[in-house]
């Protein structure tokens, strides 16, 4: 009897645990299929407008309003997720996580100018020091416009 007690104690934590963890933000994750986000950064044209399922280790969040967040690649890099300001709040805390998002992959381009302006506040969001010297020209980014995530 007490074995049988301590066997269903045992699971109604495990069980506990593994639901208590997991965060939904903004629409429900549709996808099945993952891209790895690797694959994303060696080849992002090829991704542009297109709807992709990532997963990755949650790197930086937005300090100020949570409107985006990096993940990290399965290799090299980072990919940063973008939502629009107060649609979805991305927790600091999310920080070491897991996250999976759906979204849709897209550009932007930069001229020299706007680069050192987004730069420069993408450094003050993050608390970091930023040199205006280090941008020698026009710049193209690759983000995924965030639709849905889960966060554990």
């Amino acid at each position: 009897m007490q074995k049988t007690l301590i066997y269903l104690l045992g699971f109604f934590l495990l069980s506990g645990l593994s639901f208590a963890q997991s965060e939904k933000y903004g629409k429900d994750i549709e996808l099945t299929e993952k891209t790895l986000i690797s694959e994303i950064l060696a080849n992002p044209v090829d991704f542009v407008g297109k709807t992709v399922l990532v997963e990755g280790e949650v790197g930086d969040v937005c300090t100020m309003a949570g409107c985006w967040m990096k993940l990290k690649s399965d290799k090299e890099g980072e990919i940063r997720i973008k939502v629009k300001d107060g649609e979805i709040v991305f927790p600091v805390e999310a920080t070491g996580s897991t996250a999976l998002v759906e979204g849709t992959v897209y550009t932007i381009e930069f001229t020299q100018e706007e680069a050192v302006e987004y730069l420069k506040h993408m450094a003050e969001d993050a608390g970091k020091e930023f040199d205006e010297s280090t941008v020698t020209g026009p710049m193209t980014i690759y983000q995924i416009r965030g639709l849905g995530a889960e966060i554990y």
